[in-house]
């Protein structure tokens, strides 16, 4: 297959599911593109959006990272978080690259493409808009809390999210890169902080519902405490489509395999239990599914398998 001949793959996400994904899907041979959510307030990432007024680092740092075809050492600098120091404790070094860079040039997502050039990124970073967006959510007993962090402290059922300010601009380059997507992934992640606030931008939400790319969703494989708790596969599709509109979602992948209770009982300290597949329900929403023993377990966390879901992903071009 020449280059041009390649397919388009777009994933829509943030946190810590979004990088595992995109490690393996670097490796095909495919033009892949990275659509990042900006709207995280917590840590470092939250004192540099307080002191330079841009978007939220974070996670596009973990995405370069994930991206990157640079020396390890290198990427030990990039991800390296200052344990002291008056200023810079709790500080990654990459969020204040990110931070200088948008220095320079004047502008968040050249800061991000000079970076990515840098550090020899496979395909395409961009940030889902480069304004400074506040997340909001509208829980269902008419509360609202605001701030990204804020959000799964509140212990309540979330009934949406919505962002500030009212007039929100997309990366145009987000939108060309769904347009012309062949298949569009949305990753694994906290639903309602890391997921949603980028598929709930103006106009990337209607790019998403007219693409002619396939969109599929990897679902979690265990819930989250003050997000999704409790919540079932068919839940967490509906939490999309209740934001993004019918039509948005085609497919679905999920692990089918029992998960190792040593790890069950670790979560469970963490109100986190796994998700339950009920496919009858999705399959009534007209969605597809595709099923596999997809996960890694890292000790005490469980992953998804970045290798497996990229073989799964390429599988769906190619029918």
């Amino acid at each position: 297959m020449t280059e041009e001949n390649q397919p388009n793959i777009v994933v829509i996400g943030g946190g810590t599911g979004m990088p595992v994904l995109l490690r393996g899907l670097k490796q095909l041979p495919v033009h892949l593109t990275a659509l990042v959510t900006v709207s995280d307030d917590g840590g470092s990432t939250g004192r540099i959006r307080n002191d330079m007024a841009i978007p939220a680092p974070g996670d596009i740092r973990n995405v370069i990272a994930a991206l990157s075809d640079a020396e390890p050492m290198l990427l030990e600098l990039f991800q390296h978080r200052f344990a002291n120091g008056d200023g810079l404790i709790g500080h990654s070094m990459g969020n204040l690259l990110l931070a200088a860079m948008t220095s320079i040039t004047g502008n968040f997502n050249t800061g991000i493409k000079e970076i990515s050039r840098v550090f020899n990124v496979r395909g395409k970073v961009y940030p889902i808009s480069t304004e400074n967006l506040t997340l909001h959510a509208e829980m269902e007993d008419g509360s609202i809390i605001i701030g990204e962090s804020n959000i799964p402290l509140a212990n309540k059922r979330i009934k949406r999210v919505f962002l500030s300010p009212d007039e929100i601009n997309p990366l145009p380059n987000a939108i060309r890169a769904i347009e012309k997507a062949d298949l569009i992934v949305v990753s694994p992640g906290s639903l309602y902080t890391s997921i949603l606030p980028n598929m709930i931008i103006p106009k990337i939400d209607e790019a998403i519902r007219s693409s002619n790319g396939k969109v599929v969703y990897v679902c979690n494989v265990m819930t989250q405490a003050g997000e999704t708790t409790s919540y079932t596969a068919s839940e967490h599709v509906q939490a999309i489509i209740d934001h993004v509109g019918e039509g948005c979602m085609d497919s679905i992948i999920v692990h089918n395999e029992p998960i190792q209770k040593t790890v069950r009982d670790i979560y469970a300290e963490e109100n986190a239990e796994p998700v339950i597949y009920d496919t009858d329900r999705l399959l009534e929403m007209g969605i597809r599914i595709i099923e596999g023993d997809i996960i890694n377990y890292d000790q005490t966390t469980i992953r998804h398998d970045t290798n497996k879901i990229a073989k799964l992903l390429l599988s769906m071009l190619n029918e």
